[in-house]
């Protein structure tokens, strides 16, 4: 009997290594195999080399026990990003028939200990596959995500099962909320736009709704970036920008009230661009690109002054002998 060091000083419990557990004496545990001219070896701990000696030694013989389950779940703990590990507590929960609601309570913990790790999300989404219960999974990700709104695991994982299970009800106003709280959310705008594109028709009514709510927050914050994206993707479902009704109008309002986002200006050039490409051969649309081009490269956005200058030759090139 050993104590361990990786357990915290605040706890009473003896760690008894499982070499010194007598139900486990039959079995020979088999060291990790790093070659004979291994250049730099990890210092694992003396319980992680305990537990995952023992790991390979059933992983090896296939055993299908309660004792090889017990084992996996003390490997999780050590290390839960080994893919191996979780493939084989599947077979584990397949062989014990497990209660996979008592594995969906155990996962979620692990996952709220590291919310960003693949091996632990893939496992829910197994979990839920077999138990057809996604009934925990908007809560759960919710809850993760108020930890970290921008959890990408989480997101992919919420996506998946609302698609999956048609769980659409209610998720555009979650996403409202969000918005409310950060309308800087990226994450929460993508969300949105995941919603509204597999879960419309892209309807007039929708998108003209969806456009009028994505103007009152960029006239709010005009630098933020997500907004302007998700008003060119909304827009973009319906036709050209240049003759989206009111658009151009918006946009000249604020540049005339001297608000210089660079997402503005970006956001005018597609839209020149868009009439440009629709037959456009006012002289007056080119040369207007063309300087909020110049404006972004010399004052407004010189970090990217190279691709401006770029974008402005591009644009000179594939319309300039048009306009002549």
């Amino acid at each position: 009997m050993a104590a361990d060091d990786d357990i915290g000083s605040s706890s009473e419990e003896v760690y008894v290594y499982f070499k010194n557990r007598p139900e486990w004496k039959d079995v020979s545990p088999v060291p990790q195999d790093d070659g004979p001219h291994a250049v730099v070896r990890i210092a694992y701990s003396e319980r992680f080399q305990d537990v995952y000696d023992y790991f390979r030694a059933i992983l090896k013989s296939n055993e299908i026990s309660e004792r090889a389950f017990e084992l996996t779940t003390e490997a999780a703990d050590l290390n839960p990003a080994n893919y191996t590990l979780w493939h084989y507590r599947r077979e584990l929960l397949k062989g014990l028939n497990k209660d996979l609601l008592k594995e969906l309570d155990f996962i979620s913990t692990i996952i709220e200990e590291h919310p960003k790790n693949y091996q632990v999300w893939h496992h829910r989404k197994v979990m839920v596959e077999w138990s057809e219960n996604p009934s925990l999974e908007k809560e759960f990700t919710s809850q993760i995500l108020k930890i970290d709104s921008k959890n990408y695991h989480a997101w992919s994982h919420r996506q998946w099962v609302i698609q999956t299970y048609k769980l659409w009800d209610g998720e555009l106003d979650y996403v409202t909320a969000l918005l409310q709280e950060d309308l800087r959310n990226n994450s929460a705008w993508n969300q949105r736009f995941f919603i509204v594109s597999n879960h419309t028709e892209f309807d007039d009514a929708t998108v003209n709704h969806e456009v009028s709510y994505t103007k009152d927050i960029i006239l709010k914050a005009p630098n933020n970036e997500s907004s302007w994206s998700y008003l060119k993707g909304i827009i973009s479902t319906k036709g050209k920008l240049h003759n989206y009704p009111g658009l151009e109008e918006f946009c000249t309002s604020m540049y005339d009230r001297q608000v210089r986002s660079p997402y503005l200006l970006a956001f005018m050039i597609d839209m020149c661009e868009d009439a440009l490409d629709s037959g456009d051969k006012d002289g007056k649309t080119l040369a207007k690109a063309t300087e909020l081009c110049t404006l972004l490269s010399e004052t407004i956005d010189p970090i990217r002054k190279k691709y401006w200058n770029y974008f402005k030759r591009r644009l000179m090139t594939r319309y300039g002998a048009k306009q002549s």
